[in-house]
Formats: structure tokens, sequence, C-alpha cells
């Protein structure tokens, strides 16, 4: 069975309840070249950081990725637990500077005060209590894994926008190799004229540097090999898909290639008459279909 493919775009929140605490973590993810972590702890969880950052990494390969975890242990709110002075010292200076600013009917929030560093516990920093290592942890990896659902479903669709299409680029190329096939006399025609163009006023050429140049104008105005490189390509693309995982990088390079072999095209296919007009509006149209898959795949993980 197939890796997912999932987008580095997602969102999670867990909350889980222990006998003794209640712990709430959120995690949020959008696009970027690597693994981009970014923790906002709380400084009694400060000491769990690097066994979350591990964890992380076995989950998500890349992406910036936001991580919020918070614990409420019950008693937290207790008469005894709440540093009265920096409450009452937040109160004053929000006070002062609404009166400087004559703010006079602004009213602070209890909420964000309560949020402050340090507002319970008598300004005393908490030490890390290790029995919270086991269930912060389970939270985590739980929130990870709605995350990879969200990213996971995510992906599926953007997969199957990038089949279609890529069917588009399989079908304009099995067109273009037919029109080749019946442009054949066209191509001849245009390099006999270049050819002559080459001889005229030009009779001391030896025959070897004729033919030298001959063979080079010949591969100048083929489209073969060009159409045989995008339809491999084509395949490759669906190949990757059909593997999974970390496709992203994969498909960047790939559509690298993909987009060269259709710039090719264009560049040879001038002056055929309206075979080579329909030709380069294939190309045209497979360039825009490489850009749209290159949209989708910058999503892709």
């Amino acid at each position: 069975m197939s890796a997912p493919i999932r987008s580095m775009t997602g969102f999670a929140r867990v909350q889980r309840s222990t006998p003794h605490r209640e712990i709430s973590i959120s995690l949020k993810s959008v696009n970027h070249k690597g693994l981009d972590p970014h923790f906002h702890l709380e400084t009694d969880l400060d000491a769990f950081e690097s066994i979350l950052r591990t964890t992380l990494k076995k989950a998500v390969l890349r992406g910036h990725v936001d991580i919020r975890c918070a614990v409420v242990r019950s008693g937290d709110t207790a008469a005894g637990g709440l540093n009265a002075p920096l409450l009452h010292a937040a109160l004053a200076a929000f006070r002062k500077l609404a009166s400087e600013e004559g703010l006079d009917n602004a009213q602070p929030d209890l909420n964000q005060l309560m949020r402050l560093p340090g507002m319970f516990g008598a300004g005393v920093e908490p030490a890390p209590d290790p029995s919270l290592e086991r269930p912060l942890l389970a939270a985590f990896e739980e929130a990870l894994e709605v995350l990879n659902q969200f990213r996971s479903r995510e992906g599926a669709e953007l997969a199957a926008l990038i089949r279609d299409h890529n069917r588009a680029i399989a079908a304009g190329a099995a067109e273009m190799a037919d029109i080749r096939s019946r442009a054949t006399p066209a191509f001849q025609s245009r390099l006999a004229e270049r050819l002559n163009e080459l001889l005229l006023g030009n009779s001391t050429l030896d025959p070897q540097r004729i033919a030298q140049e001959a063979a080079l104008l010949a591969d100048r105005s083929d489209i073969g090999e060009e159409i045989s490189r995008l339809q491999i390509h084509s395949r490759q693309l669906d190949e990757i898909l059909d593997a999974g995982g970390e496709v992203g990088k994969k498909l960047d390079f790939l559509l690298q290639e993909m987009n060269r072999e259709t710039n090719t095209v264009l560049s040879k296919t001038s002056g055929i008459g309206d075979l080579g007009l329909r030709i380069t509006d294939l190309a045209l149209a497979s360039k825009a279909a490489i850009e749209k898959i290159r949209e989708q795949a910058l999503n892709l993980e």
C-alpha cells in the first residue's frame, strides 16, 4: 500500500482530561520548503520541548508548524495560588496608561491578565512535573494524528487535480506525436530550404561539412525526442503520485524537465504551416497544465 500524499496545510486541536489536569494542544501547519516547527509552550512545559520536537519529526516531514500547548491543573485558581502583587501591579499600570492617554472608560481584560506569566504560583517558576510527560506526549501524538488526517484529505484532493492536468498533458503529447508523423514532409521541406540557403553562394563547401550541417538542421527541426521525453515524464509523474509519501520536491524537479521539453517543442515548430500552429497550441496548453500542477505541488509535503 502506498504512503498517503499530504498537503502541508492543516489544523488540529486536542483536549485531554486527566484526574489532576486539563491538557490542551493546537497545531497549525502551512507551506514551507522544509520542516520549520515553532513551539509556544508555557514556562513549565519548556522541559518537554525536546521530546515533542522529536515526536513531531516522526510525523511531519515538511511545513511551518505552530505548536501551542497549555496545561491547567486543578487548584491553579485557588486563592493561595494567585500572585496578587503581580495582578495589582498590572492593574495599576493599565489604569496609569489609560489616564495618560485619556482613555477614561477603558477597562482591563481580566482573562488576559490571568494569562500573564507568573500570575499563579506567587511568581515562582514551577518546576517540571515528570508525571506530566506521558499524558502530554499522548495528547501530542493524538493531535499529530488529527493533523495528518486533515493534511491527507487535502493532499488526496490536490493529487486528484494534478492527475487531471497530467492526463491533459499526456493527451496533448499523443496528439503532437500524431501530428509530427503527418508533418514529416513539411519538416523535410523546411530542411531542404535551409540547406539551399546554406549552399547558395557557398559552392566551395565540402560534402562532409554539408552533411554535418544537414544533420544539425535535421536535429533542430525534429520534435520526436522532446515529445517522447514529455510522455515519459508524464508517466513518471503518475508513478510518483502512486508511490505517495514526500512527493513535493520530486514533482518540482520533474515539472522543470517537462517545461523544458515544451519550450523546445515551441522553438522548433515555427514555419511548417497549420500543423505547426496546432502543435504550438498543444505545447502552450501543456505549459499551462504544467504550471497548474506546479501551483498544486507547492502545497504538497
